[in-house]
């Protein structure tokens, strides 16, 4: 009984490390500062260190909350002719997931191509009733990484991409699950604060391509074609690349990109986050951005989260942030969950990514960077918008803190890294 015990003990031990574990190097010095947001040689690093060409002639038009998000998304499904493919993390049960379901099946009964891929934890609220009606209608429905013995290994590996293209031409991406806490205007605290993309161009056959990839390792085919790559003519002005990071293929990538973002900022950093928690070189790179002048200003949850450890392992790191000037929001009337970071009103970086060690190691995650001047300046007022509905965190503030509140910091602070 004893051996056996020990066995089960070890191979417990052996799935955390595999699971919250990484054999990559992680980045451990912050990046220098060499050239600013504008310059050239700031978007051949982005391209040729992280991988996806930035593409010209794009189109990116920003939906606020669920009354313009989730009609948006159900018209390009309905108006589709050939193809729609949707990796979601969360899809619950309730009339939008219903719905969702009716305008997916009416195309797949129409003869269309419909593959939807949920990431199984996220997932496990989802009627399942609702998902054999659509696989009845002919929709491809698959759960990635499904508990399974031999999937032991990566349980802890989610999909957290949130991706919508429709005939490889019409492309969503954004921080929305497909449940009832994102429907409505965030009027109260049963209706999230979120947003969601809207995007044509070039850049939509890399949306593809990063949806196509989990895919392709969840049920090993390989779709392809003019169906799912047509000819994409330019339908803007905006540069634009689809960035993806996984464990499986470059688990640091996000986070590097991240850090080259803050790293060539001159005059201005803004981040939007459910989950607030950067690991050390983030800390330092954020504080070094703001002690050579630049103004960083970030929004986090307030009273309302879903994820109460996580908002108490955040505001224990505020300190140092805090002393170096950087500016600390909480969103007061609902739970914030918009993933966004403005750079010098040149850059904005938009989709699944949280700023935190779950998104950077462990998660699979897409976001979507535009380079468009006229973009950011509409994105920081979105931002703007939102900061009047903070409180900001002083420095001051913070350290009255009650004694309470700083122990369950220091106690939530030991599971930061796989929050």
């Amino acid at each position: 009984m004893l051996v056996l015990l020990a066995f089960l003990a070890a191979l417990l031990i052996a799935l955390l490390v595999v699971n919250f574990g990484s054999g990559e190097r992680r980045v451990e010095q912050v990046i220098e500062h060499l050239y600013p947001v504008d310059d050239r040689q700031f978007h051949r690093s982005m391209a040729m260190l992280l991988g996806p060409t930035i593409v010209e002639g794009n189109r990116v038009q920003e939906l606020v909350n669920g009354d313009r998000i989730f009609p948006a998304m159900l018209e390009a499904i309905r108006g589709a002719s050939e193809t729609v493919l949707f990796e979601t993390f969360i899809y619950w049960s309730g009339e939008i997931g219903t719905e969702f379901a009716e305008a997916l099946s009416d195309r797949a009964r129409a003869g269309l191509k419909v593959h939807v891929l949920l990431d199984w934890v996220g997932s496990t609220k989802v009627d399942r009733e609702l998902v054999q009606r659509m696989r009845d209608s002919g929709v491809e429905v698959r759960m990635y990484h499904p508990l399974r013995w031999f999937n032991l290994g990566r349980m802890n590996n989610r999909t957290h991409r949130k991706l919508l293209i429709v005939d490889g031409r019409i492309g969503f991406t954004g921080g929305v699950g497909i449940a009832p806490q994102w429907c409505g205007d965030a009027q109260d605290p049963e209706h999230w604060r979120d947003m969601h993309f809207r995007v044509e161009g070039p850049v939509v056959a890399q949306m593809q391509s990063v949806m196509l990839s989990n895919w392709n390792k969840t049920t090993g085919r390989v779709l392809h074609g003019h169906d799912y790559f047509p000819d994409l003519a330019p339908a803007g002005g905006m540069p634009a690349q689809m960035f993806a990071s996984s464990p499986s293929g470059g688990s640091e990538s996000m986070l590097l990109m991240m850090l080259l973002a803050i790293t060539a900022a001159q005059r201005s950093i803004d981040i939007a986050s459910a989950y607030f928690v950067p690991d050390d070189v983030a800390l330092a790179s954020l504080q070094a951005a703001a002690r050579r002048g630049v103004r960083v200003r970030v929004i986090t949850p307030g009273p309302h989260t879903d994820q109460d450890t996580v908002r108490h392992a955040s505001r224990g790191l505020w300190g140092p942030l805090l002393e170096a000037g950087v500016e600390m929001h909480e969103y007061q009337p609902t739970m914030y969950h918009c993933k966004m970071m403005i750079v010098d009103d040149l850059l904005v970086s938009v989709g699944s990514t949280n700023f935190d060690p779950r998104s950077f190691h462990l998660n699979d995650e897409a976001n979507l960077n535009v380079y468009d001047g006229a973009f950011a300046r509409r994105m920081t007022e979105v931002f703007e918008a939102d900061l009047r509905s903070c409180r900001r965190i002083t420095l001051a503030d913070w350290q009255r803190r009650p004694w309470t509140e700083k122990l369950h910091e220091r106690v939530t602070a030991v599971l930061a890294p796989v929050l």
